[in-house]
Order: C-alpha cells, then structure tokens, then sequence
C-alpha cells in the first residue's frame, strides 16, 4: 500500500503511484491553486486517471471538497473509488432521494392538474443527512454530488442551531426529552426503529439517528440520564458508550418556533395580496382554489411545524427576502474569515454536467409560474428553487473541470488547462480510418465494407462495435450481421435494464462478438474487449455526431492495443475534422512517449462481471429462494414477495449498487401490475 505523505487532513491510500501524464497534471494543478486560480481544467483522455490525479490534489490540498457528476450512477461509481482512495476520511453521496418524483404541474390547455408524487429513497436521504453532519463537525470530507446540490436545502445554521446535546447526567426527565426529539421531527414508533425515529420503553429511549443504521440507548435514572449506550440494531448487542451526544434534526428543514409564528403573519399577509390580485382579475376559481390549499398548510404547520410541501414557503421560513438564493447544499461548506468559499470543487465530465447546472433554473420557474397564475400556489414559490448559474459560481470556490472534451464555457474561463494525455498503461488513442458511406473504389460502401473489418477483428480475437442514427437502423444491421454470419446484437433504450446488463455482459464474455445500438458510448462505459468501432453515417451533423460525441466514442477504442475507429462518411463535416486532428495530436504524444521510454502498451485486463448473477447470489443468501420459488410465492402471498424485493433493493442502494436496484424496481412494478390484472 502507497501512502501519499503529506500533511493534511487527508490520507490517501493506493497501491500505485501516480505514472503517465498523472504527476505534471497533480502538480500543474496545485500550482494553479497556490496562483490562486479560481478556474482550471484538466482535460484527461479515456483512461487516464483523473479520478487518481484528482485524489493527490485534494490529498495535498487539505481542504474539504465538492464533486459534481451528471448523474447518480456516475456520482456512486466516483463515491467508491474516493472511499477506496481515502478508507480513513468522511467521504459521502449526496443526491436527490427520489426513487421516483413527479413534480406538481398545471397544464391549461387540457386543465390537467398533477399533484406532486414521490417515493423518497429513505437509504439516500439518511447519507444525505450523514454529508451534512461531516460538514458541520469536521475538516475531512468529500462529498460526491449530482447537480441536486444546487436545490434549496434547509439553513445550515437552523440545522445545526436545533441539534439536541445529550450528555450523561443532565437533569432531564422523560417526557422532556420526548417533546425536545419530537420538536426536531423525530418521530416515534412502537415498531422496528428505522432513522430519524425513537421509541420509549420503561425508563429507556431508543434513538436511531438519521445519519446512520445504529441506535441510541439512553437510560434514564431518577437524577436525569444514567447512561449513553451504542447499540447494534440487529443483534441489539452494546458496541460502545458515550459521554455525550449530539442528535442532528430528522428534516433539512428546520425553523424555530418564533420563526415559524413570523413566517405564518408573512404567508398570510401575501395570501391577502395574492387573493385581492386574482379577484381583481376575475378568476374566483382560482382564488377559492390558493385560499383553501394555503390555509390548510397554514393549519399543518402552526399545529405540527411542517406540511407536505413546506418548502414552497422556504423563503418566509429562513426569513429571506424575495428573489434572494436559496440555501443549498454549498451553504454547509465552510467559509474562510473574509466570508468566501473555503473549499474545492471538481465538477466531473464537465461537458455534460456544466449544461445541466445552467439550465436547471429555467425549467422549474417556467412550471412554477403556472401553478401561481392559475391558483395553485403563492407566489412566493418561485423562491424555492434551483440556483442560477451566476449564483452557483459565487458559493464556490477553486473550481477544477474534468472531461476529456471540455466545452466552450470551461476552456474560455478557465485560467489553465492541464493536459492529462499519457496513460500509466502507455495505451494510446486508437488509429481513426475515413471510408465513404457510399459504394467508392475498392470500398463497398458502409454496410459491406463494415461487415468485412468486423469479420477480420473478429478472427483476430477482438469485439465490434458500430453506432447507427436510429433505434429502427440498429435493428436492421443487427440481423443483417447475423445474416452474413456474424454473432450480433442490437441494444438500444427500450431495451430494459437487466436485459442491457446481460447483453454487454455476454458481449464481453465472447458469446456473441459485434454490438450495434445508438448512443451506446456514453461516457464510463468500459469495455476493453473492443478492438474496432464503426461509425455509420459520421458526416451527419448533430448531438449524435458532433465534436464531442465523436471524441467520446473513439475515445471507447482506447482500451485495447489492436483498438480501430472507422468513421463512414462522404463528406468531412468540421466535427469530424476537429475529432481526428484531436485524437491524431493525442495519439503523437502518446506514441513519441513510449518510444522515448521504452514502453510497450498492454491491453486492459479486466475482471467480468456480472450483476445479474450478483443480483441472484443475493437473493439465494437472503431471501433463499430462485425464481420458481418467487412464482409459487407470489401465488400464496404476493404482498410478501414484494416485501422481500422492496428490502433487496433497499440493500442494494446502500451499497450503490443502482443498476440492481433497477433491476428489483421494475420486478416490483411488474408484481404488482400483476395482482392488480
């Protein structure tokens, strides 16, 4: 095990050193940030490292960090291997906890009003409480987020105000201390504790914080509390004592309760306003309709604290005036003494996520709007929302672009981009070929002249590839493959998540030996069997054909020794001028640096696997039953059954396994379209 000696907060633990192009990036990056470089990019090649080189940078620069991925599956995949690279630091996944969320939304022109429907993920909402809880107690921590980090979140300084300190022999009897975890929206049970719930049995109170799947013991004794006990949940064995305690609220949202009387008086007072507006315009529909939803919440939240929807009234609640930000998840990070962001920020596959962070804005005030106008909510609902992308960029700090195809916006604002283009493993970029889409010369045309290179990787051992302009062309080429008497399969989004799963599993496996599908290359699919990838119709302009798509796909090549792009193209289009004059200028660098070295490249080895068969090891551990016992369980009792799938996906999400977690969703769904047929 390396281990990366500096003196920081940080400990990073590796069984490599940084090799390649890794040490002049790390140290071309904290360069920039002792500059005092506010925007830096690092523009790494597929298989470079730059999860690695980024980890020496936040090892080395010791401050509490921000990563934000395009997506949840990318966001779990960046969680583990910083958890692998620093075991000893608090490293967390913070995105949003819906397994499903339907926004409420208002459609005039078919006077279709849907409510807001969503099943909360409890597993995700407990590790987002466990991010904001490092925050706020330590130094340490890297918190892997989607762009839900930029949604309103309740204050920090409410959250942290309202903890609840228990420390033995406070003078606190029983009662008391059920009202103090009730006021911070624990609430309590007589069943199985589950976070953010409590139960009171005799002179004993259980606790289950949140954060995290334990359980506090506190024993009360007849001068206040005896004792503070850590106890497993499943075996109910005492793993530890405590002096003292800190219980963090069960809700993001928390107000005091002179706050929540002030924000009542300000709700009600826009309430007035709004009513004399829609009654001044005519429409007693939807004034009948605003006053009787906002007093009802109004009604909830003077008797409980909280309504469902009380986010919408976030601005009255933190006492914020109109217009102003949100709190968000930034607002937890620390600051430095002038007031500025004291943290670093990488923002990964920054082509993709950066897009998704300016637009997210627009979009929920444009449904907001219409849910005001026509009486569905105050106005003050506008407020709670996203940050604007300005608003985003002021409550960070140092911020470090990752992609190996930076956009416009990062390479126009960054101050430097450090290139990442050596591979430790002395791969290089794949050769790009051009041949004509229509029949030319010797070549055959696209079809033919692909169905020759794919039967000649093929025998040499490889796998195929080929990207096609629609789901119907996939189809088609797949069986015409199969016709010429090449083993292939189509793959395309209406494929289900298991099916996809098994396919590229077989695929790498050699079961069949050519892939054909759509947008099959997105960025982190690994797949270093793949010797030689076609590109059909690459001169049609557009998302699927532009600069960056095609970058990213030859990109896919790079894994293997023997790895070929051809592009099938008549014209040359500028995305494909500037995706071969890229790769080529990688490519020279990647091969003078070898030879230089000595350095023979090695193709990628990696293990297979199959999560379809982790997906039934589970089940026969823990469930013990196969498929046919699932049937004749469904017939006796399929509510169990689904209980049964509903707690392996719950597990399968605390690992952030979520492409198993799919898996079980979509059987549940199916189970119960059954019992309802």
């Amino acid at each position: 095990m390396v281990y990366c000696q500096v003196m920081t907060v940080f400990n990073l633990k590796s069984d490599w050193s940084p090799a390649g192009d890794q040490p002049q990036a790390i140290k071309g990056l904290l360069g920039g940030l002792e500059e005092g470089c506010d925007r830096q990019t690092l523009l790494g090649v597929t298989g470079s490292g730059k999860t690695f080189t980024m980890a020496n940078v936040i090892a080395k620069t010791g401050k509490p960090t921000l990563v934000i991925a395009h997506n949840k599956t990318l966001a779990a995949q960046l969680t583990q291997e910083y958890k692998e690279f620093f075991p000893d630091n608090a490293v967390h996944y913070f995105v949003s906890y819906y397994d499903y969320y339907q926004p409420e939304a208002y459609m005039p022109t078919t006077d279709t009003y849907i409510e807001k429907d969503a099943q909360i993920n409890e597993e995700i909402d407990r590790l987002r409480h466990a991010s904001t809880q490092a925050l706020l107690t330590r130094r340490d921590v890297i918190i892997v987020a989607s762009v839900s980090c930029i949604y309103g979140l309740g204050s920090p300084v409410e959250y942290e105000k309202e903890n609840l300190k228990i420390n033995v022999g406070q003078k606190i009897d029983r009662r008391e201390l059920l009202k103090k975890l009730i006021a911070i929206h624990f609430e309590r049970t007589n069943a199985d504790l589950t976070p953010g719930t409590f139960r009171s049995i005799g002179a004993m109170i259980e606790i289950m914080p949140v954060s995290e799947k334990m359980i506090w013991s506190i024993v009360l004794g007849e001068k206040g509390i005896a004792s503070i006990n850590k106890v497993d949940p499943v075996s109910q064995k005492i793993i530890g004592s405590e002096k003292d305690i800190f219980i963090f609220p069960a809700k993001h949202f928390i107000t005091n309760k002179s706050d929540i009387d002030h924000a009542i008086k300000k709700i009600k007072a826009e309430l007035a306003t709004q009513i004399k507006k829609l009654k001044k315009e005519g429409k007693l529909l939807e004034t009948e309709r605003l006053s009787r939803r906002t007093n009802y919440d109004l009604a909830m939240i003077r008797e409980v604290g909280y309504c469902n929807g009380i986010e919408n009234y976030s601005r009255h609640m933190s006492g914020r005036e109109e217009g102003s930000p949100p709190d968000t998840l930034l607002s937890y990070f620390p600051k430095n003494k002038k007031g500025r962001p004291d943290f670093l920020t990488i923002i990964d596959e920054s082509h993709v996520t950066i897009p998704q962070i300016r637009g997210m804005y627009a979009g929920d005030q444009s449904r907001k709007k219409t849910l005001i106008e026509f009486g569905f909510r105050l106005p003050s609902a506008l407020d709670n929302r996203p940050l604007r992308f300005e608003e985003f960029n002021e409550r960070v700090g140092q911020i470090i672009y990752t992609s190996a195809t930076p956009g416009d916006y990062e390479r126009e604002t960054s101050k430097k981009v450090v290139e990442q283009i050596i591979r430790p493993t002395g791969l290089t970029d794949p050769e790009v070929l051009i041949r004509p889409i229509q029949e030319k010369g010797k070549y055959g045309g696209q079809i033919q002249d692909f169905i020759n290179e794919t039967k000649k990787a093929i025998k040499d051992g490889g796998r195929v590839i080929a990207t096609t302009l629609t789901k119907k062309m996939a189809e088609d080429l797949s069986e015409y493959l199969k016709e010429e008497g090449v083993k292939a399969e189509y793959l395309h989004s209406d494929i289900k998540t298991i099916e996809r799963i098994q396919i590229l599993t077989e695929f790498r496996k050699g079961s069949f030996d050519c892939i054909v599908g759509v947008n099959l290359l997105r960025e982190g699919l690994d797949l270093p069997e793949v010797t030689l990838i076609g590109i059909l119709d690459a001169d049609k302009e557009g998302f699927l054909r532009s600069e960056t798509a095609l970058v990213q796909i030859i990109g896919r090549a790079a894994r293997n020794v023997l790895g070929r792009v051809i592009l099938y193209a008549d014209n040359m289009t500028g995305s494909i001028e500037r995706a071969i004059n890229e790769t080529n200028h990688r490519r020279a660098i990647q091969v003078a640096h070898n030879k230089k070295h000595n350095i023979t490249p090695k193709t990628i080895i990696k293990k297979i696997k199959d999560i379809t068969e982790h997906l039934q090891t589970d089940h026969m551990k823990s469930v013990r039953f196969s498929l046919d016992i699932d049937a004749q369980v469904f017939t006796k009792n399929p509510q169990k059954l689904i209980k049964l799938k509903d707690k392996e996906m719950s597990k399968a999400v605390k690992k952030l396994d979520f492409e198993t977690a799919a898996i079980l969703r979509d059987e549940i769904v199916a189970l119960r379209e059954q019992i309802f047929k």
